[in-house]
């Protein structure tokens, strides 16, 4: 397996509305808020590729007066899971957050996403707060945080 992830590309948006469409069920991004949010110069957006077909992305915000990047998106196409594409794609992410200064990654995530929350708790990632009724059908949140750049 060669999984590369590199930045993304404008000509990747189709690719990434689809594996948006693909993974989700509900609370979507659409194709205008993706290319909104992936053109913003406070974005990081990472995208995994093999042989020239887009597996997955990841789409991190960050704001010039805080410390703390965001984890805002990571969608994985059905067929590629579990594959670790969304561990590379989370630490490809981590780096270059860290690479511009970034001390501390969050992230939201659906209390019932149990292959979600074991990958980011195997990444280093640590519950500290829950948000009732966050998603669209009623679930809940658990917040998540890491240290980032840490030797």
């Amino acid at each position: 397996m060669s999984i590369e992830v590199r930045p993304a590309l404008p000509g990747d948006l189709a690719a990434l509305v689809a594996v948006e469409n693909a993974a989700f069920s509900g609370d979507k991004l659409s194709e205008r808020s993706l290319r909104r949010l992936s053109s913003a110069e406070t974005a990081i957006v990472g995208v995994a590729e093999e042989r020239g077909k887009v597996l997955g992305y990841a789409l991190a915000l960050t704001r010039r007066t805080s410390g703390v990047a965001r984890l805002y998106s990571i969608a994985v196409a059905p067929e590629e899971t579990g594959k670790g594409v969304a561990a590379l794609l989370l630490h490809y992410v981590e780096n270059a957050a860290c690479g511009r200064g970034f001390h501390t990654m969050r992230l939201e995530v659906r209390s019932d996403n149990k292959p979600a929350i074991r990958l980011y708790e195997k990444m280093g990632y640590r519950s500290f707060a829950q948000y009732e009724n966050y998603y669209h059908d009623g679930m809940s949140a658990l917040r998540y945080q890491k240290s980032l750049c840490t030797r």
